[in-house]
């Protein structure tokens, strides 16, 4: 996808689908949407069928360095290199949330899936993770049409001493377990190599 305006300056960092509604067949002509971070802190919603940027969003001081849709596609979440999420809406272009919880580490993964809306005791019908390069992973669950963005679960594993600065070292990744509802895996630098399931509702790994 190109954009009509040069671009010269920025990069692209990171992309996402935007997700069809469930239960919702695609209708002849729809068109399919994709997210882009930038290097320079910019959003960019491109249209796949008509080959152009409908939105252009600046929430972001830093690069960014992840970004998804909401499971609605209603809202895009991107995290930055400084570690600051954003919530932002497409419809309006603009931001409703920030959240420095993991400020100054870069944002490696965002992801987003449904739950029950009473599932683990809090309001929403959303999960989502975001995953930063100092091996934390913080577990949201929103409403955003009610304006709630709550923490579930806040986790740290504890890493290795060494020279060697984050950037060196391989990133720390987590995704939701597909299979097992309320599971998450992460994966990242330690003492060991070894992938770590961790229950949200044991409270453990």
């Amino acid at each position: 996808v190109t954009e009509s305006l040069p671009i010269s300056l920025q990069s692209c960092q990171c992309l996402a689908w935007k997700p069809r509604p469930v239960g919702v067949w695609p209708r002849p002509g729809e068109s399919q949407h994709v997210v882009a971070g930038y290097s320079d802190g910019t959003v960019r919603v491109f249209s796949v069928s008509r080959t152009e940027m409908e939105l252009k969003m600046h929430p972001h001081a830093a690069a960014l360095t992840a970004v998804t849709y909401s499971t609605d596609g209603e809202m895009i979440l991107s995290g930055g290199k400084d570690g600051i999420v954003a919530v932002s809406s497409p419809r309006t272009g603009m931001t409703i949330h920030v959240l420095a919880d993991h400020r100054g580490s870069p944002i490696t993964v965002l992801q987003c899936t449904r739950k029950q809306y009473h599932d683990f005791g809090v309001e929403g019908g959303e999960l989502w993770l975001a995953t930063s390069s100092d091996r934390r992973v913080s577990v949201w669950a929103s409403d955003w049409l009610q304006d709630k963005c709550e923490l579930l679960d806040w986790l740290s594993f504890p890493a290795p001493a060494g020279p060697e600065g984050l950037d060196s070292l391989p990133p720390s990744l987590a995704a939701f377990c597909p299979w097992e509802h309320g599971v998450l895996v992460y994966v990242g630098f330690g003492l060991q190599k070894e992938a770590l399931f961790y229950s949200l509702r044991k409270k453990q790994v």
